[in-house]
């Protein structure tokens, strides 16, 4: 991966002092100074559905107490920080944007989790751990800057043990093309690599994943969005949203998901893969 992509991706999630502006935005509605997941969920499930479907993709994979997960593309934790409270599990959140792993960090001491979540700042196609080392392998739309998905579930199929599993919530592309820009994961082009459903299904299956499940829930995500742009055009953004993550330009990303939802240029799916 070149320096040039590094940079980019960066300068599209990074901020500086992002962690500040995560605190004062806690402290503007008024956040308990010990919050919980559930007080995090406006900010840091950054993804369609939001709680929701971080809890329901748990459903799916069946996560049970001790067991180790890795979240590729983790971002500041959300997901990761569910698993724990939820589930007992140990999570390693994995991401590309260091200011993402830092904010991660301060939100994970925040509510008491350190000791079940951490972060490493680090690449999903060279992931600096051992052969077999988790249990699960997670990702919640954090593969769509990533081109080589080849070689990103090949390395999940590493480091993953025989026997556990992958899961996924991963927006793909739709049947007609191109894609309208600014999206969450992009602002242009040159930054989004999306493939279609059906030759995602088959490319991991080649990695050497056996499915279990393989859902398209591109309607319920685009009545999401249907529901966060009605809220927008009423009251307008919260204090505590997606837009602390992004700047300013989130509610035209969050338009144009919508339409392209709307108009099948992108597709949402939700799958479990076991590891044989």
């Amino acid at each position: 991966m070149s320096n040039d992509y590094t940079d980019a991706l960066n300068a599209h999630y990074g901020s500086d002092r992002l962690a500040d502006r995560i605190t004062a935005a806690l402290q503007t509605v008024g956040s308990p100074a010990t919050p919980t997941p559930d007080d995090l969920a406006p900010l840091d499930q950054f993804h369609s559905g939001g709680m929701h479907t971080t809890k329901e993709m748990a459903e799916r994979v069946r996560p049970i107490a001790r067991e180790s997960v890795i979240d590729v593309g983790g971002g500041i934790g959300g997901p990761a920080r569910i698993l724990a409270t939820l589930y007992g599990c140990s999570v390693t959140v994995v991401d590309l944007t260091e200011s993402f792993c830092e904010a991660g960090e301060q939100l994970t001491t925040l509510v008491d989790l350190s000791d079940l979540v951490t972060f490493r700042h680090g690449n999903a196609l060279d992931l600096p751990f051992a052969d077999q080392s988790f249990d699960i392998g997670w990702t919640q739309h954090s593969t769509m800057n990533i081109d080589d998905k080849e070689r990103l579930y090949g390395e999940l199929h590493r480091v993953v043990r025989p026997g556990g599993r992958i899961a996924l919530h991963e927006i793909m592309a739709g049947e007609q093309q191109p894609v309208h820009f600014p999206v969450p994961w992009s602002r242009e082009p040159s930054l989004s690599f999306l493939r279609p459903a059906a030759e995602m299904r088959t490319l991991i299956a080649d990695a050497g994943f056996t499915e279990v499940e393989w859902v398209e829930t591109t309607q319920s995500a685009l009545v999401w969005f249907q529901g966060w742009n009605g809220r927008q055009s009423t009251s307008g953004p919260s204090p505590l949203g997606l837009h602390v993550l992004l700047g300013p330009d989130f509610g035209e990303m969050g338009r144009n998901m919508l339409r392209n939802l709307e108009e099948r240029r992108i597709s949402v799916i939700q799958a479990v893969f076991a590891r044989p």
